[in-house]
């Protein structure tokens, strides 16, 4: 029997994953997300949450199942971020209010949202304008003393190391749409300093609301095709016009193969590698040359230590917008070349939606259940091809495959780009 591998082709500490858990607006779960994704089916609907009268975009991919009738961006992102970590800790096997390493969690920006605005305006008692000092004087009245403490940055974060007993001061990040991609990155990297023997990387985003989608439909971020809201995401295709908001968490418990074997635990695969780039070209736009792009591909090939004709599948940010999937497939191509154009690439964002701050993680998930079960999940809604990404989108329909290391790519606004590297082997 062969002796087990602990370190990498580099010799850093190697590092496995050993639990995952996931929700999206397909379902609570990785077993439901997965029949789903796997049949091609959309969790994009038309909103309920909230009137949509008015608004340009009226559909996106909420997790309305939690239950919002309080909602409240940070308070649903915690409620989705505990069902996410709660299935992975399980899985994980590691004691769930005792967990043996870090805490690393991208959160969406927060802010007072309008409903609650609306109801510290109320409680000013002003029937005309509402001045700053009446707004600060009802804030220390009732219940609003408390959100102080809901409105913080990093009160999700703190919620979840105390429920889940993890060690030093739990990490709250938010960097974009890679932000998900981020908390895993950070993992690997207090794994391999030997920082810590596990770590606890999450990606949660409850962040649909009307002033979201009133933000980004000015930026013409989003689709506008709400008639049949299942067929509106539409990665990769030439009529594609935006990408659909979406809601989700997805937990990844990662330890170092040496903790994981020492404990006899199932590893489901590893974390072999990961690269950024940051890109000050603008504060949504890509910089044209897609020379960011390229090289965050690149540094996440190079950590790995594998060369480009070792990717199996990409699974891609494939946002749906004219401007981002046109820059994935030309970044893609500049690494691996011609052969890019056979290698399967596809995007789950096509039936859930853009989960932004969960999406790197949620898609790490994915990609890691690509490689367990042999199936890559399609690109629906896929029908009118754009002949300037001649790729492998995986149209419409699962494919059965033998997927062994995968490409997950995550390019945020603010060109920040994070690309992780997974893998059913040790490298």
């Amino acid at each position: 029997m062969a002796e087990p591998t602990y370190t990498d082709r580099f010799g850093r500490p190697l590092v496995a994953v050993t639990g995952m858990g996931v929700i999206t607006s397909l379902g609570e779960g990785k077993a439901a997300n997965w029949a789903a994704l796997t049949s091609g089916r959309s969790g994009i609907h038309r909103i309920s949450r909230f009137p949509v009268e008015g608004l340009r975009t009226t559909i996106a991919g909420t997790v309305d199942f939690e239950g919002a009738e309080d909602f409240c961006a940070p308070k649903l992102s915690e409620r989705l971020a505990t069902t996410a970590a709660s299935e992975a800790v399980a899985q994980s096997g590691l004691p769930a209010g005792d967990f043996p390493g870090a805490l690393f969690v991208a959160v969406p920006p927060v802010e007072i949202e309008w409903p609650q605005r609306r109801a510290l305006a109320e409680a000013s008692g002003q029937a005309g304008d509402v001045t700053y000092a009446d707004l600060l004087a009802a804030a220390q009245t009732g219940d609003f003393a408390a959100w102080h403490d809901l409105f913080l940055f990093g009160t999700v974060a703190d919620h979840l190391a105390d429920r889940f007993g993890t060690k030093g001061s739990p990490i709250s990040l938010s960097t974009a749409c890679s932000s998900g991609a981020t908390a895993i990155q950070l993992g690997i990297e207090a794994i391999r300093r030997g920082e810590a023997p596990a770590a606890l990387c999450i990606g949660t985003d409850g962040s649909v609301h009307a002033e979201a989608l009133i933000r980004f439909s000015l930026l013409s971020a989003l689709s506008t095709q709400n008639a049949v809201p299942e067929e509106a995401a539409k990665p990769f295709s030439k009529n594609r016009d935006g990408f659909v908001m979406g809601e989700g968490a997805a937990a990844l418990v990662l330890e170092s193969a040496e903790h994981a074997h020492a404990r006899g635990a199932e590893i489901l695969g590893y974390v072999i590698g990961a690269g950024e780039k940051g890109d000050g070209f603008h504060r949504t736009r890509s910089s044209p040359d897609g020379a960011p792009v390229i090289a965050a591909i690149a540094a996440a090939l190079e950590d790995a230590g594998i060369g480009p004709e070792a990717i199996d599948y990409v699974n891609a940010h494939g946002t749906g917008t004219p401007e981002n999937d046109k820059m994935e497939a030309m970044g893609l191509m500049a690494v691996i070349g011609e052969r890019m154009q056979s290698v399967p690439i596809s995007s789950n964002k096509s039936m859930i939606g853009h989960t932004l701050t969960a999406a790197g993680a949620v898609e790490a998930v994915f990609s890691l259940m690509t490689i367990r079960e042999g199936v890559i999940p399609p690109t629906i809604n896929y029908h009118v091809p754009d002949p300037a990404i001649p790729l492998d989108v995986v149209p419409n329909t699962a494919r059965e495959a033998r997927v062994t290391r995968v490409l997950s790519n995550s390019f945020g606004f603010g060109g920040q780009n994070t690309c992780l590297v997974l893998s059913a082997e040790p490298g």
